[in-house]
C-alpha cells in the first residue's frame, strides 16, 4: 500500500462502486453505517443520518488504513 490515504481511497471507492457487494470491503462499511444509524436513534446528541455517516466513514478508515 501506498502511503497516500487520498490515492488509497480512490482505489478502495472505485473497487466498491465497481463490484458492489461482491467487494471485501462494501459489507463492513455497511454495517458500521447500521451500527452508527443505530447508536444516532440511541443517543440524543447525535441524528441517525449522522451517526450513519459517521459510522461509515470509521469503518471505510479502518479498511483503507488497518
Amino acid at each position: 500500500m501506498s502511503d497516500n490515504f487520498v490515492d488509497d481511497a480512490k482505489a478502495e471507492i472505485s473497487g466498491m462502486a465497481k463490484e458492489g457487494m461482491r467487494h471485501p470491503s462494501t459489507k463492513p462499511v455497511l454495517t458500521g453505517a447500521a451500527v452508527g444509524a443505530a447508536a444516532g436513534l440511541l443517543l440524543p446528541v447525535l441524528s441517525i443520518p449522522a451517526g450513519l455517516v459517521i459510522g461509515a466513514g470509521i469503518m471505510f478508515y479502518k479498511r483503507v488504513r488497518p
